[in-house]
């Protein structure tokens, strides 16, 4: 009876996930995506106000109505790019710069030998008392400042004037990073701790001890915010010290493949670097001198959707991203009637209850996951697959502004249900660049 009970399950389970739209539908919900994003997009501008002297964005909602957020403002610069090629006039597309140019300048503004932080809103206190105590310790705006600063200049002629009185504190900022959260022994970068680190709740960093999580998720950004260094460099004429950064990300890139890649289960992982040290053998007998560990970290074999960052990054060889794509395909683990679980379904951490401060990526759909797994896709040239997270993207928010007349920041895998924030537009926006790739269309992509 049970074996019976078992196979029915499976069943449903596989009629669940074999779940289909029909061309006719895709349309329908594409075009009420464009309808509410076209009217919609520019409720994330915001006009300089206190200490954020720029215009910028905002995520969009209620909760987040006067932030500028990190890698919010990057992503959604490049879904505001998709928005205005598709449906805006020039008048527009050169407002929409503005905005986009001052989220990078905004958080130059607040920058201190280097440390910039995380958010800022109008009413944030002046950098002198925003600066933490001790800036060596407390997490900062992610590495992606200098790739937002290169997908502005690339797809605007490569204009690089706006940035150039700034440009001394993109360096301070990027070497800040290798200065202070490069792991030496190992050539990998760490969080100070588990706050505000992008994916909040990430069981590889979230509750872990300080400075231990080589997170895969930062390393490759960090591999592209170098890249993307070497890029600006040469746009100042400052080649010598682009080839600083080429070489950092050269290192970056073979230290990722040499230590986060698992052969076992074909995945890249973060890795744990809270080993004790190598003790010196002394006269006389010392602990584990007979045989002292070979291996510099471990690997922390946690099923998430952020071992898909190395195919993003490009940093998977074409052997390894062929073996993750059985992750992708896997609808017991990742995958889902509405794109990639943030979190394997089958991690004893699997918990997909609304949560704030950190938000849930304990398996929820977010948007911007499944559009970098989309784009990570498309990279090694898997179009079947990015097209079918593209299409169960498009279904969940178009079914949503349907239902809603809105978008939120997260959802069910199964079902679709929006969970939290009622009016989140932010990356959720970057549907647009998967639709236009869907209709064979110029498809705007990060640098």
């Amino acid at each position: 009876m049970r074996n019976f009970s078992l196979i029915i399950s499976i069943l449903i389970s596989q009629i669940i996930y074999s779940q289909n739209y029909t061309p006719n539908e895709v349309e329908k919900y594409k075009q009420i995506c464009r309808k509410y994003i076209a009217k919609d997009y520019k409720g994330m501008f915001k006009e300089p106000k206190g200490v954020l002297t720029y215009p910028y964005i905002t995520p969009g909602s209620n909760e987040y109505a006067t932030q500028l957020w990190d890698w919010d403002s990057w992503l959604t610069s490049v879904a505001l790019e998709q928005i205005v090629k598709d449906n805006g006039t020039e008048k527009e597309r050169i407002e929409a710069v503005k905005y986009q140019q001052g989220c990078v300048l905004n958080f130059l503004n607040y920058q201190h030998n280097g440390w910039i932080p995380i958010m800022i809103s109008h009413n944030s206190p002046p950098l002198r008392e925003f600066m933490p105590e001790n800036p060596y310790v407390v997490n900062k705006h992610k590495p992606m400042l200098a790739q937002q600063a290169a997908f502005i200049i690339q797809n605007h002629n490569g204009d690089a004037s706006w940035l150039l009185p700034n440009f001394a504190g993109l360096q301070y900022f990027v070497n800040h990073y290798i200065n202070h959260q490069k792991h030496r022994i190992t050539g990998l970068y760490f969080w100070f701790d588990d706050v505000a680190i992008g994916v909040d709740n990430d069981p590889a960093t979230f509750y872990r001890p300080e400075k231990s999580s080589a997170n895969i998720f930062l390393n490759c950004l960090m591999y592209k915010e170098l890249t993307a260094m070497e890029y600006l460099c040469e746009k100042m004429d400052m080649h010598e010290i682009g080839i600083f950064y080429k070489k950092e990300a050269e290192a970056l890139k073979s230290a990722i493949r040499e230590h986060c890649w698992d052969e076992w289960t074909g995945y890249y992982y973060s890795v744990d670097l809270n080993l004790m040290p190598i003790k010196v053998p002394q006269k006389g007998k010392t602990l584990h001198a007979g045989a002292p560990r070979s291996y510099d970290c471990l690997i922390q074999r946690i099923h998430s959707w952020t071992g898909f960052m190395a195919m993003w990054a490009g940093i998977a060889t074409d052997e390894q991203a062929a073996r993750m794509l059985e992750h992708f395909n896997d609808s017991s683990t990742l995958n889902s009637n509405y794109g990639i679980r943030t979190l394997s379904k089958l991690e004893k951490m699997y918990d997909v209850r609304a949560t704030g401060n950190p938000s849930s990526w304990l398996g929820p759909i977010w948007g911007v996951s499944n559009y970098i797994v989309f784009r990570s896709l498309l990279n090694y040239g898997f179009e079947d697959e990015a097209k079918e997270i593209a299409e169960k993207t498009v279904i969940l928010f178009g079914k949503d502004f349907e239902k809603n007349g809105a978008l939120h920041e997260y959802y069910l895998p199964d079902s679709g249900t929006p969970v939290l924030n009622k009016g989140f537009q932010n990356w959720n926006y970057l549907v647009m660049n998967m639709a236009a790739w869907m209709d064979s269309k110029p498809s705007v992509s990060e640098w």
